[in-house]
């Protein structure tokens, strides 16, 4: 999907956590659809450096220095959009920290940064930029960003991974809420060769060749999903975009050369037994019955041979 085929032109959008990485990336696609963005990041250098770029590319773009999570941060983030651009169409929650550790060792501290940056952060801003998109009575487009650790669970991301479910379960529930207000809320679910992913001991190497200008290689690309932030967002422009009018609710995954749809939670098989069941009841049917075959419950790397 070319993103310069979807016109975006008069919107004004608010993508937080877009100094560098996938929330520029993300920044850059919009504004090279015509959106008017509201660059956020905590660092004020890293924001200034987003705003030329997208503005030496011929768009629109202005930066407000922030920490998300906050209902007050929130408020700044819409009131700079109206202030700057006169209105608010799309909000991308894409900033995001990481304090992994495993449950046993992992603070308290460390467990409220990541939620309160990636679930609150979420809330606070989504709930802003909604009460400013009913205002204004002409719907708008909310595109949270959860992550496959939400999806399936990730050793030592207790935290994060909880604020990821989290969002996508956000996502569902309010795509019902602003339904009648015309407003579409989904989650983008990316793979991409961050920071955070660059992170990994068995991408390292093939985070240090991006690095040197090295094209991904198709085991990646295709077998992992996993490129660019570049190659993520395309899907932002999309679910901006007029043609994605009623596409609602849902999870969808990028990365690479991959393009996904997540299901919803649902269950995967049932029993019943007159007068409800007690514990021996439940070992006798178990291994026949309900538990026959039991889900995945984690998602390690395994690079393709």
């Amino acid at each position: 999907m070319n993103e310069n085929s979807m016109d975006l032109t008069g919107q004004s959008a608010i993508v937080t956590g877009s100094g560098r990485g996938l929330g520029l990336a993300f920044a850059r696609a919009l504004a090279r659809a015509g959106a008017g963005v509201v660059i956020n990041d905590v660092d004020a250098e890293a924001a200034a450096r987003a705003v030329a770029l997208i503005e030496a590319e011929g768009g629109q773009a202005v930066a407000e220095v922030v920490a998300v999570g906050t209902a007050e941060a929130a408020d700044r983030l819409v009131a700079r959009a109206v202030e700057r651009f006169g209105r608010l169409d799309i909000l991308c929650t894409n900033a995001g920290i990481l304090r992994d550790r495993v449950l046993w060792n992992m603070s308290d501290e460390e467990f409220d940064l990541v939620t309160q940056t990636h679930l609150r952060g979420s809330f606070t801003c989504a709930r802003a930029a909604v009460r400013q998109m009913r205002a204004q009575g002409q719907g708008g487009r909310v595109v949270l960003v959860s992550s496959i650790s939400g999806q399936r669970g990730k050793f030592g991301q207790g935290n994060y991974a909880a604020a990821k479910a989290g969002i996508a379960a956000m996502a569902r529930t309010w795509a019902t809420e602003c339904a009648r207000a015309h407003i579409t809320v989904n989650a983008i679910v990316p793979v991409a060769m961050t920071q955070m992913v660059a992170s990994i001991p068995a991408l390292m190497p093939y985070a240090q060749a991006a690095e040197r200008g090295e094209p991904l290689p198709a085991s990646l690309r295709q077998g992992l999903g996993l490129g660019t932030p570049a190659d993520v967002a395309p899907l932002l422009v999309f679910l901006a975009s007029q043609q994605a009018a009623q596409i609602t609710g849902q999870c969808i995954g990028i990365g690479g050369d991959k393009l996904s749809l997540w299901s919803q939670p649902a269950e995967v098989r049932v029993a019943y037994r007159d007068g409800g069941w007690d514990a021996q009841a439940i070992a006798q049917s178990w291994p026949g019955g309900v538990g026959r075959q039991l889900e995945p419950f984690g998602d390690e790397i395994q690079l393709p041979v």
